[in-house]
């Protein structure tokens, strides 16, 4: 893979005589990163050509396949936000992160009457969303609530550094559930996914009414207006 990067496109050919591997082994590798989307193939051209015969095939990678060689994307998604820090201070990063955690469940609406059947649909709608953002979530029943499950992170290592991204997306599942959700892992501090339990009863907040209100004991007073004992 680094010479097809390095040297691609380039032929089987070459590629053997670099590592002192026979052609056939050689394409036998080429074929598998071809199969998984990582490597594709094209015709030399015809002044690429030596010799007689049919244009040799050359190989080079996919976009896909540059992928698996990794980016430096995180540093630099790092250094951005410290910047951005030195400049407009930790509510500057705060403001960011629960802008990016708007942007991922953007189009969703908050749930309307809470019923178990809407808060758990609305879970799966939250799930779905942060799919299509790349962390991979499903939902799963335990006991008397929902838990949603990030089985990747695309920021996990950014977001060591500045858990205000993990804290601003729980801000945002809190207010379109409409109730009080807890963090129970991270794939941040090192957990195997980042998991959120939604309780499908809310609890409303109790209200005093007026008639229950403890009030002074009323003075009684007889015939002559002294107090009774």
């Amino acid at each position: 893979m680094q010479l097809l990067l390095e040297e691609g496109p380039i032929t089987a050919t070459a590629i053997g005589t670099r590592l002192g591997l026979a052609p056939a082994g050689v394409r036998r590798h080429l074929d598998a990163l071809i199969d998984s989307g990582q490597a594709r193939a094209a015709r030399s051209a015809p002044w690429q050509q030596k010799g007689r015969g049919r244009p040799a095939k050359q190989y080079q990678l996919t976009a896909t396949g540059r992928g698996k060689l990794g980016h430096a994307y995180d540093d630099l998604a790092g250094a951005a936000i410290r910047q951005l820090g030195e400049i407009g201070g930790e509510q500057a990063i705060t403001e960011f992160a629960r802008r990016r955690a708007r942007t991922i469940v953007a189009g969703i609406d908050a749930v309307g009457e809470h019923t178990p059947e809407k808060t758990e649909a609305k879970a799966e709608e939250i799930a779905e969303a942060c799919t299509e953002a790349g962390f991979a979530a499903t939902t799963r029943k335990v006991g008397a609530g929902v838990q949603i499950c990030q089985h990747h992170c695309p920021v996990a290592h950014v977001a060591e550094e500045f858990p205000q991204l993990c804290e601003a997306e729980l801000e945002v599942f809190r207010e379109l559930l409409g109730t009080h959700v807890q963090r129970l892992a991270t794939i941040a501090n090192g957990d195997c996914a980042c998991t959120t339990h939604v309780p499908l009863m809310v609890m409303p907040t109790p209200k005093t009414s007026p008639s229950t209100v403890a009030q002074p004991a009323a003075v009684r007073t007889n015939d002559s207006g002294r107090s009774a004992e």
